[in-house]
């Protein structure tokens, strides 16, 4: 059976990962926080007929030698957490990370990280997600709040309508030495993975980590162009890699005819 059918197939295969991580990133293109993916790739092992190096009858070394590669995997999934463009939304209760860093949140009793600064109330006057998890460390609003003021180093301020303080609050960020290994859960949520490393807790603007801008929301990092460009290459790679299982077929079928 010819080599070209099999390694033709590991291309397709991996152009079809290709596609799948860039639809992903175009789906999440208006998704508040999120940090696109890139597929990542390496070329399988080698068929040596000839080392290079190796010394022929005659006594000289053969320069080069004979491999044949037999195809392409996936490897990894890296997830870049550049900066996103910023909205400028005027509610309170959206937060913006200036820089590095994560907020936590408590997630069904563990620990979880997010980008998402999009900030809401609950019933109880806590500090939530959108889907209700509340941010570490929880604050509650008290009641008779006329307006909330969060500065750039984490300061939460609870301010009745005569300006009195009802009630304050630190937030901290938090970063990792490799934030690329945590643990995507979904729900614009990570938590810590072996790979990452330890959460590292720190105040706003301190030991390398952001600010916090109020009344922002950062915006996905995907850049629609080069998404578009990607799917463009990724879909002619698979057809190339395609058109090889069919020219591979066709030899054979003349292979096979060659009796007649």
């Amino acid at each position: 059976m010819m080599r070209s059918l099999y390694t033709a197939t590991t291309g397709m295969v991996a152009m079809q990962m290709q596609i799948d991580v860039m639809s992903n990133n175009l789906a999440n293109v208006s998704t508040v926080g999120f940090k696109k993916s890139r597929a990542e790739f390496e070329d399988l092992m080698y068929q040596t007929q000839n080392v290079a190096g190796a010394q022929t009858v005659q006594g000289n070394l053969i320069p080069t030698g004979l491999q044949v590669g037999l195809g392409v995997r996936p490897t990894t999934v890296h997830k870049y957490f550049a900066q996103g463009d910023f909205q400028n939304t005027g509610n309170p209760l959206d937060l913006a990370i200036e820089g590095d860093g994560f907020f936590k949140v408590d997630y069904n009793g563990t620990d979880a990280y997010t980008r998402a600064g999009s900030f809401e109330l609950n019933q109880n006057g806590q500090v939530v997600t959108s889907d209700g998890y509340v941010l570490q460390p929880a604050f509650t609003v008290p009641q008779n709040t006329s307006s909330i003021v969060v500065t750039e180093n984490g300061t939460l301020t609870a301010l009745a309508k005569d300006g009195t303080t009802l009630g304050t609050s630190t937030m901290s960020l938090y970063t990792f030495t490799n934030p690329a290994g945590l643990t995507a859960k979904g729900r614009n949520l990570y938590q810590v993975s072996e790979a990452s490393g330890a959460a590292q807790e720190n105040t706003p603007g301190q030991n390398d980590a952001g600010t916090i801008a109020q009344g922002y929301l950062e915006m996905s990092n995907v850049q629609l162009v080069d998404e578009m460009v990607g799917l463009i290459t990724a879909q002619r790679a698979y057809e190339a890699n395609s058109k090889v299982i069919t020219t591979a077929d066709a030899m054979l079928s003349t292979a096979m005819g060659v009796k007649r």
